[in-house]
């Protein structure tokens, strides 16, 4: 099993790449965003919970998330792999990550980021909000205020896969095929 961590900001392009990744390798795309939006769509309690935080520009529990991926672990149990989309964003969701991984007799095999600078950032997010639906979109303070969130908290999280030699950096800017090729360099070097 290969299991994939695909990093970077809002708006780094890691769903684009993620679906192009999990095509080719055949991975199971594992996007927490999705799952909370999918959970928005249906008006569940945990969704409606979670948007509260969204539109903030605020980051879901942790707990909430960890339950919904173990979920996700469990009902594919046969896969070839995971790719991990938007998390973990903290140094503790990297924590449980790795613990539920061991319990699944699995770990992280690579984590790959996606570096895109802010105005870049901002830019994509606000051309993505005239046409996504996505109310935290179309705020460039909400937008700011996430990029701040995400520096603050989830780039920490790079150090720890640092430590474990299963960090790399991958340029996010470019067209959409480039930065597909480079990521696909990186993660067939690990397949090796």
């Amino acid at each position: 099993m290969f299991n994939l961590i695909l990093f970077g900001p809002p708006g780094s392009g890691k769903g684009t790449q993620s679906d192009k990744l999990v095509e080719k390798y055949g991975l199971i795309h594992l996007s927490t965003g999705n799952l909370l939006r999918e959970e928005i769509g249906h008006k569940t309690p945990l969704g409606i919970e979670a948007k509260k935080f969204m539109d903030k520009g605020q980051l879901v529990p942790d707990e909430v998330v960890i339950g919904m991926i173990d979920s996700s672990l469990e009902h594919h149990k046969g896969a070839k792999g995971f790719l991990f989309d938007g998390f973990p964003r903290t140094v503790a969701q990297a924590h449980a990550l790795d613990k539920l991984l061991e319990l699944k007799k699995t770990s992280i095999h690579s984590v790959l980021a996606l570096e895109v600078n802010d105005e870049e950032l901002i830019k994509r997010l606000l051309n993505r909000g005239k046409t996504s639906g996505r109310s935290d979109d179309t705020d460039e303070a909400v937008i700011r205020k996430r990029l701040a969130v995400y520096n603050n908290e989830t780039a920490p999280v790079a150090e720890h896969y640092k430590k474990a030699k299963k960090f790399q950096a991958v340029k996010g800017q470019g067209t959409v095929d480039d930065i597909f090729c480079w990521l696909s360099e990186a993660i067939d070097k690990k397949l090796k």
